[in-house]
């Protein structure tokens, strides 16, 4: 060969190799560079910062999917810099939420319309400034918009109405200004977001007319804010259409003209229409009987008599007609009604005796300043609620200054988390004693109701299912939360908005770190607390910088001249001697990383695979044909795995296929690796693995076939089978069984990590069968624990190794107490936002006959009288349960106290679970659910950090 050809060839493998290597380049990669460039200039980045692969590196604040960065969440961190067209280079991005930086500031660039797969656009409380742009309107996947308390300008972008996704719209506090853009032929408008429950465009400058075409039957908005602004013209009829309305404000415009009809508005629970130019009548709210505030003040109706029905709105606490022409006598029902606890109507033409007698309890003010009013039927009564006759005739008698209700003055009430049985501490600078006497720097910032629906701020019950709400939903979510602190009530007179100061205090620590903080922010900017009626809608705006944060693992900032200049060097000293040897090694690499199973040799004749203990293989074409060629009429399942279908060997044996799609399936060595776990347990109470196929770019798993659904399914009634309490506990027994087995049994010891009722199965005779492998990991570490990425599903998982991210086999523990009171109440872990075991607890009293659980247990197992066993049931599952592991019982012990109950009980733990003398319900009344199928989850999108299973 000639010196020519060997240079040819060697240049050949040089340019062979580079596209090799730039063919593996992590696609994650492609988004350092865009990420880089974003944040060349920003101050305070996370110091987890370093690296060149922000998913590998696992980057605070940044989420990945398939190696691509989906989500970037950096709440409260004090960031300084701005956004740069560089953002629209990351074009996976479904989350973007920077809220709580004060120090963001600048213009939004037009290539944020590049992110089309963006679903969450969150930048509430910073300082962005500018219009919004046009191209926003491109995101059509967007669910989620919040850019209030901002310095936006400009018009409300026409192509808003391109949005058809959207649910939330806020807008809100910024300097916008310009009509409410419509549908016309110059293009879209507001009235096409039809899926629309939120309109937030309080404190602008908006102006011009509301257009009728604005509103329609088709939209499902609740909350309609167009207060603070500069509108004019009439409030449009086509409103009183939109029939899913709760919240209606106009106050403070230039509205005009009568208000028309909104009788069909039955949901409406806030009204307020005060401080325009309204004329006509007072409107007529006969029938609006959820209404809890309104305020029809300083508007030019036409004089008249205090609206009979003011006196008949059952959950009426604020009643605001101030300045309306109101005359005649105040009747004495209005201050009758139950919730009322707010009347004013100063600045009217009210005459006649005042009456307040057998007034209703709550009531707190009666203000009728400036008026007519000639005699006070109660003056010589002890009164306990504020009442201002100031500027009446009765106060300008001779002698009436004495007289406490001629003063203009109220009584001031206030309002501050008081603490827990327990004694304030005097803690240093910068920390506070929190409600528990514990010393700690809270996060704070300020909760503000946008329509409150109450008066009495000396009613602290109000307060307090704030508390109970938000202390419940931060620890729902497993966030690092100890306690929850309210303060300072005050009521803007500018704006009518209702405000309190929030300190959200750290568990287990004297302050947060960046995670909590972020963590917490998050919860508040996405509305992922729900509060009351009587506080909705509400928002947060932090305060200063959080500057506080526990001990951070130290780092260097990136320099990417050092990465590039790592990388020319490695170039440079790439010497052709050594390029054959590592294309060799790189393309034998390769082919083991495709194919892991590649050094599996398989016997053809038997199909089994060597390295695996009794699992089969599986080529493509024999799972096609044994489940008919995956046909509709075979599938048994489906969810985010992909679908399951059932297939018949040529033994006859009955076997469920779990098909992974294309997005969901994993990398080959972890798939190898779960197949072999699988393979290496084998216990009555497991779901059985029979075989595998990893075959033409498929991954399949084979299992027994389960006839009769999850628990889950019984206790919902979706499987039809109803269990009475005997056979729950044999089912728990048989699931506890089957968990120390992997706890105790298995070398090494095996983790599930995923315990839930969805995830243990119930066979032709209801044997428990725990299932779902996916999330498990093997202790083989002589410390005890695991230190792995926390993964689970919220409402199962064990707090501490949520805190600590250390997994014991004492986490399955907890998942399985959580599953224990599912099987007595038949509720989900989180319903309805309130926790399973704090609900136990709440109603909890070991004083009563069945530790006062009738109030909370499942009506099936109740109607059966006094279940044998409940209470010993009910306070094992409650050790299970306990924050702390070393509290926990093992699993073994478990297994033990379930077959004491079960003796009790007067049954032997030990027989089948179900025999020819004990027979079940299936009262479907034809086809058995399946449990392959996965759950939706609601709090799956909300912490990606950590991987959240359904349930």
């Amino acid at each position: 060969m000639g010196k020519r050809s060997i240079v040819i060839l060697l240049l050949l493998l040089i340019f062979q190799v580079l596209l090799v290597a730039a063919q593996n380049v992590p696609a994650s990669n492609q988004d350092f560079t865009a990420l880089l460039s974003l944040t060349e200039f920003w101050e305070n980045k996370p110091p987890s910062w370093v690296g060149t692969d922000p998913c590998a590196a696992s980057w605070e604040g940044i989420e990945c999917t398939n190696s691509r960065v989906t989500s970037i969440k950096l709440l409260s961190m004090n960031i300084k810099g701005s956004l740069t067209a560089d953002i629209g280079t990351l074009s996976e991005l479904e989350t973007l939420d920077l809220s709580y930086n004060k120090g963001m500031s600048g213009r939004i660039p037009d290539e944020i319309g590049n992110l089309r797969k963006l679903k969450t656009l969150s930048l509430v409380g910073c300082d962005f400034s500018g219009p919004i742009p046009e191209s926003t309107g491109a995101l059509n996947q967007l669910t989620f918009l919040a850019l209030n308390l901002n310095r936006f300008s400009g018009n409300i972008p026409r192509s808003f109405g391109n949005l058809s996704n959207v649910n939330w719209l806020d807008i809100a506090d910024n300097q916008i200004e310009g009509p409410i853009p419509i549908s016309d032929e110059e293009g879209p408008g507001l009235d096409m977001l039809h899926k629309a429950e939120h309109f937030h465009f309080g404190n602008n400058r908006l102006s011009g007319h509301v257009q009728d075409k604005l509103f329609s039957s088709n939209m499902i908005l609740k909350h309609l804010l167009l207060d603070n602004n500069k509108l004019n013209g009439s409030i449009p009829d086509t409103m009183g259409s939109v029939k899913t309305l709760m919240v209606i404000r106009y106050d403070h415009n230039q509205m005009s003209g009568e208000v028309p009809s909104i009788s069909d508005l039955t949901k409406l629970t806030d009204l307020n229409l005060g401080n325009n130019k309204l004329t006509g009548s007072l409107p007529d709210l006969t029938g609006l009987n959820d209404l809890a505030s309104v305020d029809l003040s300083n508007n030019s109706f036409n004089s008249s008599g205090i609206p009979s029905w003011a006196s008949n709105l059952p959950y009426l606490t604020t009643l605001s007609l101030e300045d309306t022409g109101l005359q005649g006598e105040i009747p004495n029902s209005l201050f009758k009604q139950s919730s009322i606890e707010a009347v004013k109507m100063k600045n009217n033409q009210l005459n006649g005796t005042l009456d307040v007698g057998n007034s209703s309890p709550n009531l707190e003010l009666i203000d009728l300043e400036n008026n007519m009013i000639t005699d006070f039927a109660q003056e010589n009564q002890q009164i306990n609620f504020d009442i201002i006759l100031a500027g009446n005739s009765i106060c300008l008698e001779t002698g009436a200054d004495s007289k406490k209700y001629c003063s203009k003055s109220q009584s001031t009430s206030t309002y501050s988390t008081q603490p827990n049985s327990c004694t304030a501490l005097p803690c240093s600078s910068n920390m506070v004693s929190s409600p528990k006497c514990i010393c700690a720097i809270p996060y704070t910032g300020v909760l503000t109701s946008r329509a409150v629906g109450f008066s009495n701020i000396r009613n602290t019950s109000y307060f307090k299912d704030l508390e109970n709400g938000l202390l419940s939903t931060f620890q729902s979510l497993y966030l690092p939360v100890d306690s929850v602190s309210l303060s300072n009530p005050v009521t803007d007179t500018a704006t009518s908005y209702f405000s309190l100061d929030l300190q959200v205090f750290p568990s287990q620590s004297d302050r947060f770190n960046r995670t909590g903080v972020s963590s917490v922010s998050f919860v508040l900017a996405n509305q992922i607390y729900k509060p009351p009626e009587f506080f909705s809608p509400y928002y947060f705006s932090s305060n200063d910088s959080y500057e506080f944060y526990a001990e951070e693992p130290s780092s260097s900032k990136t320099n990417t001249g050092i990465i590039a200049g790592a990388v020319a060097s490695g170039v440079v000293v790439l010497v052709l001697s050594i390029l054959v040897v590592i294309f060799a090694i790189r393309q034998k690499k390769r082919a083991k990383e495709f194919n892991p199973f590649a050094n599996w040799e398989q016997n053809n004749n038997s199909g089994n695979a060597p390295q695996l203990k009794g699992a089969r293989w599986f080529s493509f074409e024999e799972l096609k044909k044994y489940s008919n060629n995956f046909c509709e009429a075979n599938t048994i399942g489906a969810g985010g795995y992909g679908k399951v279908y059932q297939a018949v060997l040529p033994s006859g044996e009955l076997v469920a296929v779990k098909r992974a799609s294309q997005e969901s399936m994993q990398g080959a060595v972890e798939f190898k690796t779960e197949i072999e776990l699988l393979s290496r347990v084998h216990h009555k109470n497991l779901v059985g693995l029979v075989g595998f196929c990893y075959d033409k770019g498929e991954q399949m798993l084979v299992y027994e076939y389960i006839p009769n659904g999850t628990i889950m399914d019984s206790l919902s009634g979706k499987s039809g089978i109803r269990m009475n309490w005997i056979r729950r506990l044999k089912v728990a027994v048989g699931a506890a069984r089957g968990l120390a087995y992997l706890h105790e049994l298995a070398d090494p010891p095996i983790i599930h990590r995923d315990i839930k009722s969805s995830n243990i199965l119930l066979d032709d005779h209801l044997n428990a069968k725990v299932a779902d492998f996916g999330l498990s990991k093997l202790n083989d570490s002589d410390r005890g624990h695991v230190t792995t990425q926390v993964k689970g599903t919220m409402g199962y998982m064990d707090p501490e190794y949520y805190m600590t991210q250390q997994l014991t086999e004492k986490s399955d523990v907890y998942s399985f107490g959580v599953t224990m009171l599912e099987l007595v109440t038949a509720r989900k872990p989180i319903e309805q936002g309130k926790f399973i075991v704090r609900e136990v607890l709440r109603v909890l009293d070991r004083s009563k006959e069945f530790h006062n659980l009738h109030a909370i247990i499942d009506p099936t197992i109740k109607h059966e009288g006094n279940p044998k066993g409940l209470e010993k049931f009910v306070d094992l599952a409650l050790k299970c349960v306990k924050d702390h592991a070393e509290e926990r019982p093992t699993m073994a012990e478990v297994v033990k106290e379930i077959e004491n109950i079960i003796q009790l009980a007067g049954f032997n733990p030990n027989a089948e679970s179900a025999s020819t003398s004990e027979t079940y319900d299936n009262v479907s009344g034809g086809k058995i659910y399946h449990p392959y199928v996965d759950e939706d989850f609601a709090y799956s999108s909300v912490f990606p950090s950590v991987k959240v299973e359904p349930q």
